[in-house]
């Protein structure tokens, strides 16, 4: 079998032009597989490989606790190996092609409760230009919902708090309007009037609304450590990262009512599936919701 491996190896650098990764990866699969059909199974060739034999091998990886997703992947270098052999005549039959993948598991995004999104926010009290900063990245990132690469983007010329909105570029450069709620105005314009000017250097400041102590834009790094900082610092615990804002955003404005399609603009899905993972509505809202619409609640 570790021949046939070999040359299916060659045929995907070969023939597919497969990345030297994607063939390490391929590589590693099978060759795990080949070893455990001649250790447990006491079978050598790919020809004496049955649909039984993989799906006992399939069976023993999630046995092993391999995530869904990674199992995926195996299967996928599975098939295409097999597939393989069968169109080529070196074996009859592709065993592998009745096993359907594991299904994905779903976890469900975590949030912060309404109360402690608005201790965390408030707990920013002081004038310092760091504290001016923070607070107004806390309150941005929590009312407009903004991924952490799109705030770390923003810049001023898109921001036009008169009119309460920041125009953001998200996943695939593609642009959209976010709202800026009144809290979080407040907090940027304090930011701008008393804060950022103390901040800017004439050689490396550009036009992004949030700058580092050195006056260039804000890191991915600085600013999930500025979120995690503050988090503990009001007694949240470690677990507050920028993007559990965001969840938290769209799972408070789904549960005071707002439309599904609604938070999918200004989230920036584009699939509305991506969205819909945020009805997972506790059971106090669904029995609220039940007893208010159902005609005989």
């Amino acid at each position: 079998m570790l021949d046939a491996i070999d040359s299916f190896i060659l045929h995907l650098a070969t023939e597919r032009g497969l990345s030297t990764n994607y063939q390490l990866l391929v590589r590693r699969v099978l060759e795990a597989l080949a070893s455990w059909l001649k250790q447990d199974r006491q079978v050598e060739t790919a020809d004496a490989v049955t649909q039984q034999h993989l799906g006992d091998y399939l069976a023993r990886r999630k046995k092993d606790g391999i995530a869904a997703s990674s199992a995926r992947v195996e299967l996928v270098a599975v098939k295409i190996f097999f597939r393989w052999l069968a169109a080529r005549g070196k074996r009859v039959g592709d065993p592998a092609e009745a096993i359907l993948p594991p299904r994905l598991e779903k976890h469900l995004p975590g949030t912060m409760n309404e109360g402690d999104a608005r201790k965390l926010v408030e707990s920013i009290t002081g004038n310092d230009p760091l504290d001016r900063r923070d607070r107004a990245i806390l309150e941005l990132f929590y009312a407009s919902g903004l991924r952490l690469s799109e705030l770390i983007g923003a810049r001023l010329e898109n921001l036009s708090l008169e009119e309460g909105w920041i125009r953001v570029t998200g996943k695939g450069a593609k642009t959209r309007l976010c709202p800026v709620g009144g809290a979080a105005k407040e907090a940027i314009e304090a930011y701008l009037q008393h804060a950022r000017p103390s901040l800017v250097k004439r050689k490396k400041t550009q036009s992004h609304l949030f700058l580092s102590q050195l006056g260039g834009s804000l890191t991915r790094e600085r600013v999930w450590q500025i979120v995690k900082k503050r988090a503990q610092l009001a007694g949240l615990g470690d677990h507050v990262h920028p993007h559990l804002l965001r969840h938290s955003f769209a799972t408070h404005l789904l549960n005071n009512g707002a439309d599904l399609r609604v938070i999918q603009e200004m989230l920036g899905h584009a699939d509305i599936a991506t969205t819909q993972i945020y009805t997972h509505v506790d059971q106090k809202r669904l029995k609220q919701v039940h007893r208010q619409f159902h005609p005989r609640a």
